[in-house]
């Protein structure tokens, strides 16, 4: 007699599933593991088997057998529990179990509150991905192939071409400044958008670095945007999330992207040489505006990054950037 175990296991795994008390059990236990249930049908009709069939329907009985007694087994350890119990049983003077609450992580707080107060101001909030095309993130925003930001020990390459630009390659963004063209891109002015997010740089972690960190980006486009209105929006919002009382001051600089452009400053105490910079902002550079197709002349616009973890270390009193990252309690449980 040939036995097909296929169709065996077939018929086990459905009278394995309608095994629903004990007395389910103990019949479906009798018909396979009795003394005269299926696998001892099995072991004595390898007498008459060929030679060569037997250690095949041996092995074969044998995964079956065990198979079986796990699942006997585990089945009777879940009804015991289960009768153990009185169905519907709850005691309402037992008391409650007491969950901790968790909150959010400060540098979630800290990207919600900064903008909150641009959304206020008439902003709108736009997210873009973090892997980029290097003309997004570079090209486009006016930083030349010789920059040291291009360099693979600044940014991390990814081993995919850029659709955008010959020979070139997409990266995890090294800024949000790259949300500015997309955004540019696909709207045209007036738009006011700030644009917040992860970014990725191949740092050394230490108190002050690290290879993955946030920033929020602002962009205003419109007719005859001037840098007196980067100032006014600069120092509201620094107000308004610093308090009154904080001071502040633009220092010239250079970035790529923008012309004029300014680093800015903040300080606490009167009288005190204590200045911290805080972010980098200037008029929208005009070859960036050439890079999305916008008439050549017909707007101007302000635009400004901050990072988000220096931002929350000032004004916290934080002085290492790990312990955003570290998940201890102890750290989180203060903010």
């Amino acid at each position: 007699m040939s036995w097909n175990f296929d169709d065996i296991k077939t018929q086990l795994t459905a009278d394995q599933s309608a095994v629903a008390d004990a007395k389910s059990l103990e019949s479906f236990r009798v018909k396979y593991l009795g003394r005269s249930g299926l696998l001892q049908q099995i072991y004595d009709s390898m007498k008459t088997l060929p030679p060569d069939e037997k250690p095949l329907v041996g092995k074969e009985a044998n995964v079956l057998r065990q198979s079986l007694e796990i699942f006997v087994n585990d089945r009777k350890k879940v009804l015991e529990s289960s009768d153990s119990k009185p169905s519907g049983f709850f005691d309402p003077t037992m008391p409650g179990v007491a969950f901790s609450v968790g909150h959010q992580h400060l540098l979630t707080q800290t990207m919600d509150e900064i903008c909150d107060i641009f959304q206020q101001m008439g902003f709108s909030i736009h997210e873009g991905p973090e892997k980029e095309t290097e003309f997004n993130n570079f090209t486009a925003l006016n930083i030349p192939d010789n920059h040291p930001s291009r360099d693979g020990f600044d940014t991390f390459y990814l081993d995919e071409p850029d659709p955008k630009q010959k020979g070139a390659r997409c990266l995890l963004r090294s800024h949000t400044s790259p949300g500015q063209i997309r955004i540019m891109q696909q709207f045209k002015p007036p738009l006011a958008v700030v644009i917040p997010g992860k970014v990725y740089r191949p740092d050394a972690v230490d108190a002050s670095h690290s290879f993955m960190f946030h920033q929020i980006e602002g962009l205003l486009v419109d007719k005859d945007i001037k840098f007196s209105d980067l100032k006014g929006l600069i120092e509201t919002f620094l107000k308004k999330f610093f308090g009154p009382e904080i001071r502040m001051r633009f220092r010239p600089h250079y970035f790529p992207f923008t012309e004029p452009s300014a680093e800015v400053d903040i300080s606490w105490q009167e009288g005190k040489k204590d200045w911290l910079e805080i972010m980098g902002c200037g008029m929208v550079h005009p070859n960036v505006f050439k890079a999305v197709g916008y008439p050549d002349g017909k707007y101007t616009g302000l635009a400004f990054g901050l990072g988000v973890e220096r931002i929350a270390m000032l004004r916290h009193r934080i002085n290492d950037i790990r312990y955003f990252y570290q998940n201890d309690v102890r750290f989180l449980e203060q903010f």
